[in-house]
């Protein structure tokens, strides 16, 4: 274990929800991933912890972590999705925060807790080389062999017309199209929007054949959980025909972040998705937000959402990887138990759709 530097305290499982999102919308990195209502649906209350860095007294930086534990024993897992939060709204990047952010995890959850943690921080490639440093300064090595996601990231500190000129012609031609024709746009945040979105979303996945990246349903519980300035947006395109697109964004911190998107068959022919796309930039920049994440690309196993997205941010747009997910541990038990837990899940995935 080691002690936090001078000035520097924290705190663990003292704060309570309403006062959780209220430090949360402080900074520029809040993220879905580090609200309650996600923790809490995906692991339950009892198995989310909440820590908070001061200096002299005041938050700089706030982490909440998903318990796992193998019962009995009490050994497993904390594990801390896009966080720590350690980015203050306007204010420079200091990455001496973070160390202390990560240090002070370190010391709960692996130095008193004997937990194996694990963190995926919001860290690009393109980046300071600093980080990469600092995580292994205080400790966390790489998870494994795997390679950090990509994803792109669209700046919209530039003018309105500025970033229409830049989408690529594919895109801008299918957008004059959608212009043209007579749709209708239904936004907000009620259950509402979100069923017949859901309803959409599942004809979609059904009609492509693919599996479903997250499961929906945990995300309609999330949306009746988050308090209002908190949840989810929801988007709606709606032709002669009926509801034909729809997206679903995340808007907490800094960046805004492309969670879902559904195309219904008549959806496809009155190129809804691409007006819902550009309504959605349009009210990002009323709302003065300066950045929007597609939320994740591949070119190989995803060629069609990749061009979609990629024509979308332009040339300009930074096609960035995550530096990946990093951990600690000092106890073996917790190392097995994770280990084993780990490759136990996709037998059992397996064994439940059988």
């Amino acid at each position: 274990m080691r002690k936090l530097d001078g000035g520097y305290s924290s705190e663990v499982d003292a704060v309570e929800e309403k006062e959780w999102y209220r430090l949360l919308h402080q900074f520029d990195d809040a993220n879905m991933y580090q609200t309650w209502a996600y923790g809490q649906v995906r692991n339950g209350r009892k198995n989310i912890s909440h820590l908070l860095l001061k200096e002299q007294g005041r938050v700089i930086a706030i982490a909440q972590s998903r318990i796992v534990k193998a019962p009995l024993i009490g050994a497993g897992i904390a594990y801390v999705m896009w966080g720590p939060l350690w980015r203050p709204r306007e204010a420079r990047v200091d990455a001496e925060i973070f160390r202390q952010a990560i240090r002070a995890l370190r010391n709960e959850y692996v130095c008193r807790r004997g937990l194996l943690l694990r963190l995926y921080p919001i860290l690009f490639d393109d980046e300071s080389p600093c980080f990469l440093s600092i995580l292994a300064e205080e400790g966390f090595a790489r998870a494994g062999n795997e390679q950090g996601s990509r994803t792109i990231i669209m700046d919209l500190n530039r003018p309105l017309d500025e970033l229409r000129h830049e989408l690529r012609p594919h895109w801008q031609r299918e957008l004059k199209i959608a212009e043209k024709q007579k749709l209708e746009i239904v936004e907000g945040s009620q259950d509402e929007l979100l069923e017949i979105f859901i309803g959409m979303y599942r004809e979609m996945v059904a009609r492509k054949k693919f599996r479903e990246p997250n499961d929906i349903d945990e995300f309609r519980t999330i949306q009746q959980r988050l308090p209002t300035e908190s949840k989810m947006k929801i988007m709606l395109c709606r032709s002669s025909e009926g509801v034909c697109a729809g997206l679903i964004c995340s808007v907490l911190g800094g960046t805004a972040i492309y969670l879902f998107g559904a195309t219904s068959t008549a959806g496809m022919k009155s190129r809804g998705s691409y007006l819902l796309q550009w309504k959605l930039i349009e009210w990002l920049k009323c709302g003065l937000v300066p950045r929007y994440d597609l939320n994740g690309i591949n070119p190989e196993t995803n060629p069609g959402t990749y061009k979609f997205k990629r024509d979308l941010v332009g040339d300009k747009g930074r096609d960035v990887c995550f530096l990946g997910r990093f951990e600690s541990c000092e106890s073996m038990v917790s190392l097995a138990c994770v280990s084993v837990g780990e490759r136990l899940k996709p037998i059992a995935g397996s064994l439940m759709k059988k």
